[in-house]
């Protein structure tokens, strides 16, 4: 077992691609998913929400549990998590396509179609990421080199994040000719075969190094035990929902902002300010300036995040980055639609400091992995990873949900060329206000997390005293 390995730029580079190809579906269902399914594919609102609810909910919480139970029983020649990365490499691009295809059925059939493709996604996105997420406690035991391995990894989200958040909107109207339903489906055929080539680079440029003796074997019933003791684990769950309870909200949110609430004309002038001028749809190039500046400020602050957290240690970065984020969402609820150019300084804000907090997140997961470890002497590493994926699909499924359910709440129509007072009042709360509110009862849950940085320390000595 080695906890003290130096990985090279190949390994740390070869994982983090294979998050990339991970990101260009997870981006897609977090940015368009609900738009999918009420503009694109012409699916009641009430009828989306029940699908993304309902069958969000039944993955996060029987898909993913019971693949960390498989997968820390994996045992084969090519290690416990990377081999599924190798098997589901092929049927997650296929049915990434699936999923996003405008078949002509009656309003009934599409939304059956939704529901299986969707339930089928789901079960390939756990099946492949939660291994592939696991997969980064075992690559080494050394703490800086997992906070490395960290901001190499979220270096690949970010780009996933430029070219679905900036890029792709603009794209689907282009090679759609302007007609969306079209061009959706062509754009996720080269998204979904460029994942599949990335996940096969993760699998075959990575090692797994750190391997549980035989006296750390467990029975699933030690594993269920382990975790319910473990608080660290149990306020990781928590906060990690919340965080994507926010993500998919805005996020989900944000083009029905830029759609409907933010003024044409202040689109336009601003646009032409940059040079983009004579633009047919000035909406969806806004939207992709405002994605594309947090996302290039939130590169600047991944940057920051290892020596932040190297210093003061990731509790205490995490949470105060993650207030400082807060903040600039709540202003957008003060910003008029007439103000672009406030929106757009208002999200680049945002983004600096919320990338300080995007590797941390995943390096926080992975101490939880090692408290148990140095607390029980038992090594059940996809099981405690399964809290990031549970609370992620979770918190994904909340904030898709209340995207939907709002929209439906506040009367909106896809078909009107102009919406009500009241429905743009909705859409704007949806990116500020309710928003907010996951991110800071988030920071609140830190106060009650105890591994802070003297904590890291000496978790990491204590392990490996053992393991020599």
């Amino acid at each position: 077992m080695n906890r003290n390995e130096v990985l090279s730029v190949k390994e740390k580079a070869g994982y983090a691609v294979g998050d990339l190809a991970a990101n260009l579906v997870f981006q897609t269902l977090v940015m368009f998913l609900a738009f999918f399914y009420t503009d694109i594919l012409k699916i009641p609102t009430a009828a989306a929400t029940m699908i993304i609810f309902y069958v969000g909910f039944f993955g996060a919480i029987l898909f993913n549990p019971v693949m960390a139970l498989i997968a820390d029983r994996t045992n084969t020649k090519m290690g416990k998590f990377r081999p599924w990365i190798l098997w589901t490499a092929v049927p997650f691009g296929l049915i990434s396509i699936l999923a996003f295809m405008t078949p002509d059925f009656s309003t009934t059939g599409k939304v059956i179609y939704a529901l299986i493709t969707y339930t089928l996604l789901l079960l390939v996105y756990s099946a492949n990421n939660l291994p592939y997420s696991a997969l980064s406690a075992v690559l080494t035991g050394n703490v800086a080199e997992r906070n490395s391995v960290s901001s190499y990894r979220f270096m690949a989200v970010m780009i996933a994040q430029l070219i679905i958040q900036v890029a792709m909107f603009p794209i689907v109207d282009m090679v759609g000719d302007g007609d969306r339903s079209i061009g959706f489906p062509r754009v996720m055929i080269f998204l979904s075969s460029v994942g599949t080539i990335l996940l096969l680079i993760s699998f075959f440029t990575t090692s797994e190094r750190v391997v549980p003796t035989k006296e750390q074997r467990s029975t699933v019933r030690e594993d269920l035990k382990d975790l319910i003791g473990n608080r660290p684990w149990l306020i990781m769950l928590l906060l990690t929902t919340l965080v994507f309870v926010t993500l998919a909200l805005k996020g989900g949110a944000y083009v029905y902002y830029f759609e409907n609430y933010l003024d044409r004309d202040s689109m336009v002038k601003t646009l032409s300010l940059i040079g983009l001028s004579n633009i047919d749809n000035p909406s969806s190039y806004s939207f992709s300036l405002f994605n594309g500046g947090g996302i290039v400020m939130s590169l600047i602050g991944i940057l920051f995040s290892k020596r932040l957290a190297d210093k003061y240690g990731k509790r205490d970065v995490f949470g105060g980055a993650l207030f400082l984020s807060t903040i600039f969402i709540i202003l957008l609820f003060f910003i008029p639609p007439d103000r672009v150019d406030m929106v757009l300084l208002c999200q680049a804000t945002h983004g600096f400091f919320y990338g300080i907090t995007i590797p941390i997140l995943w390096a926080m997961i992975a101490d939880v992995a090692d408290f148990s470890e140095w607390k029980n002497n038992r090594r059940a590493t996809a099981i405690i990873f399964s809290a990031m994926l549970v609370g992620l699909k979770v918190g994904l499924t909340l904030g898709q949900t209340f995207v939907t359910a709002l929209l439906d709440y506040y009367d909106y129509d896809p078909d009107l060329a102009q919406q009500s007072a009241e429905t743009l009042l909705g859409i704007r709360n949806m990116v500020s206000i309710y928003a907010a509110i996951p991110f800071l009862v988030a920071c609140g849950l830190l106060f009650f997390y105890e591994i802070n940085k003297a904590k890291e320390i000496e978790i990491e000595e204590a392990l490996k005293g053992r393991s020599a």
